[in-house]
Parts: structure tokens; C-alpha cells; sequence
């Protein structure tokens, strides 16, 4: 295969000149377990390593390799290589890591497009979507809509849940099918453009693994049924993976989210809620909540019904969220700032100390 079949481009070839990266074999990350790496090149797959170097300059764990990334890397035999350097990400998703705060944990990068999946019969939840949308909106990732296991119910049921989408989400692509019956799957094919990254948002037990099986036409990824007892999906996808599929679409598995944490999403919100934002230019106060205050455009709008209630309660909570997140990674900062001059003074004194 060549890069291009991969999703290499004019725009990476560009960057592999910028950061003189021209002599090194190039390569796509195509899965993670555990720091070590599977990355697919013309002359096929390799497991690899990073480097000590890019190890220690690693900041977070953002600046390590990730599932999308395209990476330098120097081959030492048929199996094995080690990763010099990632080259610059054209996009990256992200959420806040589970349990960490003020961390970020990617999900994938350099994806083109985000399917944001939920099964009709019992996982849907536009709060949630909204969530969804955020997170593609601030990772300049475009989104569509799927939603799954439209066999278990009715075709009027199907209908209201399609119009409630497009009564609060505007202009992004709606697509209903089942992956039992594959009824809806000639459209959402129709969609997948070859040499594009596409990834898969959304919980677990949604069908993204049954839905990765039937787009390739290949039993790729295990699946498993709801758990009757919780009904809740089992985690069957414990790691991400990128596959190339045979329209020429390149697609990326994940593991089922149970938290969609957004971070660093003040551009994600404005896209998602714009109307609320288009409105917030109104309010009597500049600094105004949206909350309580007189003279507040975006109450007055939600009074007058202008502006979906649930919606609205959905962006103050996803904006407290953001302000949460913004200032514990402000407090992580000052942290890491006072360490540092901590041991620059212990430099100084051994230096003192030392003649």
C-alpha cells in the first residue's frame, strides 16, 4: 500500500519538509497498547518504541504518539522500529482524562470527519450529542450524526427521534440504520470519501465495533451483546485502532466512553450553542452568566421558548465544566512554575556550595 491509501497528503508532505524529517521512513500509528506503538509504512507494519529523547521532552502525555498520528521512524529488522518524532497533528480530539483532572487524553488525531453513534433503544441522549458536537467543533473534526439498532423499533418512533435532533442540532447529517438488517447503510457509505479519516464516538453496546465488521465486510473487531442485567454495553473495543477499509475510507475504532469530559472547548461551545452565544451579545451585562440576571437575552429567549430549555440547561453545564477544567490546568501551571524555580535555586546553591 501506498501512504496515500493511509490518508498521507500534500499538507504532511509539506510538514515532513518543515521539521527535516525527509530522510526518515514515514509511517502511521494504527494502534496503542500500553507505549508501544503498531505503525503502518509502505514496506508494511512495525511494533515500535519512541525514543529516551522524545520520552524525557515529553511534557504530558499529549506530546506522545497516538492512534492517527504520523510519525518518523527508523526500521532495525522486519518486526521492530523506533519512533523518532510525530509530525505536527492537522487535527486532534480530545477529552478530559477519567479521574485526572486538568489532563487531557486523546482520542485520536488527524481524523477528517467523527461518526457520533447512539442506538435508538436505549442509549439515545442529545445531551450527550451535544457533548459530542463540542468536542468535534473544537478539534476542527466535522460530525455526523448515526444512529443505530433502528430495527428494535418503530418507524414513527424512528422519525420523532430525528426530528428532536434537527429541532436542536442544525445543519449536521442524520443517518438511521440497523446493523442487523443494514438498512440505511448504502447512505451512510455514500458518505465515506476515500483518503479521509473518519472515528467513531459513543458509548459502549452502540454496534461502532458491528458497524467497523460491516463497512469492511471483515469480522475485524469482536462484538458482544447488552448485558440484560444493566443494560448497559460491554467493553468489548479495549483499545483504538485505524483500519483502511475497501471504498478507501480510513476508519478508527474506539473504546466505548462512558465520560465525555470536554476540554478546552470555548471555540466547541460557540459552534454548538451559537445561537445562545449569537444572543449573549445582547445581555445587559458583558458579564453576564445567563443565570439570573435582568436584562439577560438568552432567559428571555428561553422564556419566550426561542431556545430549547433542555439545551439551554446543557450549555450552563458544559460551561461551568469548561471554566472547572480551565483553572485547575491554571493551578497546574502555577504548580510546575513554583517547582521549577524550586530546583532552579537548588541549582544555584549546589553551584554556590560547590566553590
Amino acid at each position: 500500500m501506498k501512504l496515500e491509501d493511509f490518508g498521507y497528503n500534500d499538507k504532511l508532505q509539506k510538514l515532513r519538509v518543515e521539521n527535516n524529517l525527509s530522510d526518515f521512513e514515514i509511517g502511521r500509528v494504527i494502534a496503542e497498547h500500553k507505549e508501544r506503538y503498531i505503525v503502518k509504512t509502505e514496506n508494511g507494519e512495525y511494533e515500535a518504541e519512541i525514543t529516551g529523547n522524545l520520552r524525557f521532552s515529553a511534557k504530558s502525555r499529549i506530546d506522545f504518539p497516538a492512534v492517527g498520528d504520523w510519525v518518523a521512524l527508523s526500521s532495525y529488522d522486519a518486526e521492530f522500529s523506533v519512533i523518532h518524532k510525530t509530525l505536527p497533528r492537522l487535527s486532534m480530539i480530545t477529552r478530559q482524562a477519567i479521574g485526572q483532572f486538568g489532563e487531557i487524553q486523546i482520542i485520536a488525531t488527524n481524523i477528517d470527519y467523527a461518526f457520533l453513534i447512539q442506538a435508538v433503544d436505549r442509549d439515545f441522549n442529545i445531551n450527550r450529542l451535544e457533548r459530542y458536537l463540542t468536542i468535534c467543533f473544537s478539534s476542527k473534526v466535522k460530525p455526523i450524526i448515526v444512529l443505530t439498532k433502528t430495527d428494535l423499533i418503530n418507524e414513527q418512533k424512528i422519525a420523532e427521534i430525528t426530528d428532536s435532533i434537527k429541532q436542536r442540532i442544525k445543519d449536521i447529517p442524520v443517518f438511521a440504520i440497523s446493523n442487523a438488517t443494514q438498512d440505511g447503510y448504502e447512505a451512510l457509505k455514500m458518505t465515506i470519501e476515500k483518503g479521509k479519516t473518519y472515528c467513531m464516538l459513543g458509548s459502549s453496546g452502540v454496534g461502532k465495533s458491528t458497524l467497523l465488521n460491516n463497512l469492511s465486510g471483515k469480522t475485524l473487531m469482536k462484538t458482544d451483546s447488552i448485558s440484560q442485567s444493566t443494560n448497559k454495553g460491554r467493553h468489548i473495543t479495549s483499545h483504538r485502532e485505524l483500519i483502511v477499509l475497501e471504498s478507501g475510507g480510513i476508519l478508527i475504532d474506539n473504546p466505548g466512553m462512558r465520560e465525555v469530559g470536554i476540554a478546552d472547548t470555548s471555540s466547541g461551545l460557540e459552534t454548538t450553542f451559537d445561537r445562545i452565544i449569537c444572543l449573549s451579545l445582547n445581555c445587559k451585562f458583558k458579564d453576564c452568566t445567563h443565570t439570573n440576571e435582568i436584562g439577560c437575552s438568552v432567559i428571555e429567549a428561553v422564556e419566550k421558548g426561542e431556545i430549547d430549555k433542555k439545551s439551554y440547561e446543557n450549555y450552563l453545564k458544559m460551561e461551568r465544566e469548561k471554566a472547572h477544567f480551565e483553572t485547575t490546568i491554571e493551578e497546574r501551571r502555577k504548580k510546575d512554575k513554583e517547582f521549577g524555580k524550586v530546583i532552579k535555586n537548588y541549582k544555584k546553591d549546589m553551584k554556590k556550595n560547590k566553590f
